[in-house]
């Protein structure tokens, strides 16, 4: 059972200060140690890494390769399949990139669920506009889960985990099998996934997943790509530079080992060793344990909206986040109005044009949350919204 106060008291912004921050799929807030380990590595141990002899080269390489395992163990990868990136947008544009470009021709179909962020989208759409493929799309259904049919014909399908506007999760168990019996590859966004689930690749058989540091506790700028070894072992370099080079001659470059062939220059060393931080932190705690109190947030949060005239929740919430629409009210002014008091939450289209397009709406509010929010957040954020919408919309 988790103990919440104590898991508030290790984030310095939460325990600081008496706002509510209900944005955690933006970006989640750190615990004092993972902000420990990133001043510790630029005071004390800064060097880049496979570059030098030097001791502190040597020990910054081998923090830096640790924190590889630690991310492979972490989802049930071998360190060798894992690529770390600037973020999942990175991640997602690498294998679009190289895997896509290698293996995608004009005439080709890719499936895209509707419930894509548009870095799981804008990717594609490019490869559309320079190759030619065809983009097939997966509908929902009025709760917002993915209506799964043919996928015959199709090689590629890209896929969420978990809704960064609905918070609903597809089924990726059935996804993938349908998708193998089809022939095509599978790739996850598990940015908003992976922070709320235990993720086992070797389990799933996606080919690719990605996902970010920022929204697991650990720094911005950082990102994870897990791929198949004998897919990252077929893929062309992402990029040129350093470190991803086996040799070089006027003629041309042989290219190192995976994982470093898709590691071009300097890799954000601190944010890697920020990021292995925040998977040990949050180890420590039972995933069961998580999934409860998130639940009862998801529940208290949906029966607290529910009780406002005229506001509409969008889908069937699962996990992490809730959306909601108010009558004659814009998003964008209830968000202003209740951060001045010190809630925090998240207005707009969340990245996610194509779903609110299928959704009817422009712009929606969204509330989500993270492992140090509490029942009385939500309490004083219905609050909150309940006086904005007094004086947006006086009686």
């Amino acid at each position: 059972m988790l103990t919440i106060d104590e898991i508030r008291r290790q984030f310095p912004l939460i325990a600081a200060q008496g706002s509510i921050y209900l944005d955690s799929a933006a970006t989640a807030q750190k615990p004092q140690i993972v902000l420990e380990e990133v001043e510790k590595f630029y005071s004390e141990e800064n060097a880049n890494v496979h570059r030098g002899m030097h001791a502190l080269a040597e020990k910054a390489t081998v923090a830096y390769e640790d924190a590889r395992k630690t991310v492979a163990k972490f989802i049930g990868a071998a360190a060798h399949e894992i690529v770390f990136t600037h973020g999942c947008t990175e991640s997602i544009n690498l294998v679009a990139k190289s895997w896509g470009k290698a293996n995608l021709k004009k005439g080709d179909t890719i499936a895209l669920s509707i419930l894509e962020h548009h870095s799981n989208i804008v990717p594609w759409q490019q490869l559309q506009e320079e190759i030619g493929i065809t983009i097939k799309w997966i509908d929902i259904d009025d709760d917002g889960s993915l209506i799964i049919d043919n996928l015959d014909d199709v090689k590629l399908v890209a896929v969420t985990g978990c809704s960064n506007v609905l918070g609903t999760k597809p089924d990726l168990k059935l996804i993938i099998e349908k998708a193998h019996a089809a022939g095509a590859k599978v790739l996850v966004d598990a940015a908003q996934l992976v922070v709320h689930e235990k993720i086992d690749v070797t389990e799933l058989d996606c080919d690719f997943l990605a996902f970010s540091g920022h929204k697991l506790y650990g720094p911005t700028g950082v990102g994870v790509l897990y791929a198949k070894r004998e897919l990252l072992e077929s893929m062309p370099p992402f990029m040129g530079g350093g470190m991803m080079i086996g040799s070089v001659t006027k003629e041309g470059f042989t290219a190192a080992e995976i994982p470093q062939k898709f590691e071009a220059g300097t890799p954000p060393i601190a944010q890697v060793i920020g990021l292995k931080a925040a998977i040990n932190w949050l180890s420590q705690y039972d995933w069961n344990d998580i999934a409860t109190h998130e639940q009862e947030l998801i529940s208290t949060a949906t029966d607290a909206l529910n009780t406002i005239e005229g506001l509409t929740i969008l889908g069937t919430p699962e996990s992490s986040c809730i959306s909601f629409t108010i009558d004659d009210i814009h998003p964008h002014d209830l968000t202003e109005i209740v951060g001045r008091n010190g809630v925090s939450l998240r207005a707009g289209h969340h990245c996610a044009q194509p779903l609110h397009e299928r959704l009817g709406v422009v712009a929606t509010t969204r509330m989500s949350f993270g492992i140090y929010n509490t029942k009385e957040d939500i309490e004083r954020a219905t609050e909150e919204i309940q006086k904005a919408i007094a004086i947006l919309r006086p009686a």
